[in-house]
């Protein structure tokens, strides 16, 4: 006999507490992909990932392919059921300066109903969303699963297409879940249709064959720095909307986001500006955006009185939906080489590109996931968001898997800080989110088994 809703909300009850208790076990553990950090802790990472499914009763392994290790468990679907992928993360971002953070970044703590620490949110919050429902269904789970955990999210998925490609037959499934975006506002759930692409590159200056006096030679010859800010300034005109010829941007973003609640959630310092012109959720889901992320260059206190010969900028854009990192890539380049001041001479290198997403969320897997999420939240339905942000392998199961139903939900809320300082999730929400996906998992089950 199949659990009914009040069965399963009251599971997801009953588990919680060794839920929280295995996600802090999994917050300890700093594992961060990124180069020049221990990558033994990811390894720690995926075995105790691998254990948490074992312990759902899934078959596990711990897969690599040139990279971080990812862990895929499987339970066969009963007999006319489909089977349904659960994506999520295990490795986190680097800590930035700990002196930034309330508490220790890897040992959790809970404060004002929020549990703060490095992942608490993105994303091992995705992956303990996922054992939850595992756990409230016990032996009656009422769809095949394949719960895919990757290890190198945050440092770029590098080797995640060979791990795809690799073991495409084991990860074919109806219906993908990817528990790596949020929700909305607290209280309020949604569904993630629209994602940006990304292209980072790095475009250096050369003014000079080496440092030389600047009171000797400072005048006539423009130093590095200053050539390389002219040239950076050029990216956007005097609204501060891009001003790359060639980048994919509209209008029409169906949601409001009101000024002073994005402010505020972005922690804009009185008296800035926002830049750009149109809706606010239209700069940040449906319009390419340009950043400038560091810049190499001599530390202020070390500077000697001196013109810097060479200069380098990482720039990171951000790639409207329909637009292609291929082109991007060539278009910003053109518009670096042409604008380059003073004829100084410019290299601009490619550091990694991914393709933005458009979801189309009809049909009965989607009518499925609304319901779901209504219910958790008792009666709040969700709305249709897009996300300035990007993930790219989204393209890659769209391309593998055409005939997969693709679900972006999520646990983060919009105070979450993921990536910063202070990173937090809702345990108040984390719990919605996982009768969400219990209750997800039986729609699913219901309108796809014959």
């Amino acid at each position: 006999m199949s659990l009914s809703e009040t069965d399963l909300r009251a599971a997801i009850a009953r588990e919680m507490p060794g839920v929280r208790a295995d996600l802090e076990n999994l917050v300890r553990i700093p594992g961060i992909a990124f180069e020049g950090f221990d990558h033994t802790q990811v390894e720690r990472s995926a075995t105790a990932v691998a254990e948490l499914l074992r312990g759902c009763g899934l078959e596990t392994e711990i897969v690599r392919h040139g990279g971080q290790p990812a862990v895929i468990g499987r339970k066969a679907a009963p007999a006319g059921a489909p089977t349904v992928l659960l994506y999520a993360h295990h490795d986190v971002q680097p800590t930035g300066d700990v002196s930034l953070w309330t508490s220790d970044p890897f040992e959790p703590v809970e404060r004002d109903g929020r549990l703060y620490g490095r992942g608490a949110a993105d994303d091992k919050a995705g992956v303990m969303a996922h054992v939850a429902a595992l756990r409230a269904f016990g032996d009656q789970l009422p769809v095949g699963v394949v719960v895919f955990v990757e290890g190198e999210e945050e440092y770029g998925s590098d080797s995640l297409n060979d791990i795809i490609e690799a073991h495409t037959e084991e990860l074919r499934s109806d219906v993908i879940v990817i528990a790596d975006s949020g929700n909305w506002d607290i209280g309020q759930p949604a569904l993630t249709t629209s994602l940006r692409g990304i292209v980072n590159l790095f475009a250096e200056v050369k003014v000079l064959k080496n440092a030389v006096h600047s009171g000797m030679f400072g005048g006539p010859i423009p130093d590095a720095l200053m050539t390389l800010a002219r040239l950076l300034t050029t990216l956007h005109d005097e609204n501060g909307d891009v001003a790359v010829d060639g980048l994919v941007g509209r209008e029409g973003a169906s949601v409001d986001y009101p000024e002073d609640r994005f402010r505020e959630e972005g922690g804009v310092v009185d008296g800035v500006k926002l830049i750009g012109h149109g809706t606010i959720t239209d700069r940040i889901w449906t319009k390419p955006a340009i950043s400038v992320l560091g810049i190499d260059a001599p530390r202020t206190f070390e500077a000697a009185n001196a013109l810097q010969p060479t200069a380098k900028a990482k720039i990171s854009v951000r790639l409207a939906p329909g637009d292609d990192p291929i082109s991007a890539y060539a278009a910003v380049r053109a518009h670096l080489e042409k604008y380059v001041p003073w004829g100084a001479q410019v290299e601009v290198t490619l550091e990694a590109g991914g393709s933005p997403c458009v979801i189309d969320a009809t049909g009965p897997v989607y009518d499925a996931a609304r319901a779901a999420f209504a219910s958790a939240w008792d009666g709040t339905a969700p709305v249709d968001m897009g996300v300035g942000g990007s993930i790219p392998f989204i393209a890659t199961f769209q391309e593998l898997f055409p005939a997969a139903a693709i679900l972006v939900t999520g646990v983060e809320d919009p105070y979450s800080g993921a990536h910063g300082p202070d990173e937090s999730l809702h345990l108040g929400e984390f719990e919605r989110v996982c009768v969400a996906e219990a209750l997800l998992l039986k729609n699913v089950a219901e309108a796809l088994t014959s």
